[in-house]
């Protein structure tokens, strides 16, 4: 029991997917600054809101006895959480995505360009025959 999971955990892709998961937590962070300290004034001052994720619409106020809870659509946290989104999209996909692409067709360009040795069953093939050869000529 402890075996397979003593495997489990040294496999490579493990390491990958924790070191993949710190990265992103933090990235989170950093991402989430970007968004509620640049993007979100500069929308909500668009729209005359205070506060991007306070701004939606009304359909009931909040009564003044407490007997309900007021109900607002606030477009402003789907649209705050969009840009979060798309921002982290972007630089996933031009930290990330392209330089690999990149690579892997520079990678494929250079294994076509290099040239092939012989197979396994040429090289055999011609072991074969240089034995024969020795053998001919000294028998």
């Amino acid at each position: 029991m402890f075996k397979g999971f003593k495997e489990f955990i040294l496999r490579g892709n493990v390491i990958d997917l924790a070191v993949a998961v710190v990265i992103g937590a933090a990235f989170t962070a950093i991402v989430t600054g970007l968004v509620e300290g640049i993007f979100n004034p500069l929308i909500a001052l668009l729209f005359n809101a205070n506060d991007l994720n306070g701004a939606g619409i009304t359909l009931r106020p909040e009564s003044s006895e407490g007997a309900g809870d007021g109900i607002v659509l606030a477009w402003g946290r789907v649209l705050s959480a969009l840009i979060q989104f798309l921002l982290v999209a972007t630089v996933v996909y031009f930290a990330l995505v392209l330089p690999m692409n990149f690579f892997k067709r520079r990678r494929a360009k250079e294994e076509e360009a290099a040239p092939s040795g012989p197979t396994d069953v040429e090289l055999l093939t011609e072991i074969r025959d240089l034995l024969r050869e020795r053998r001919d000529s000294a028998g």
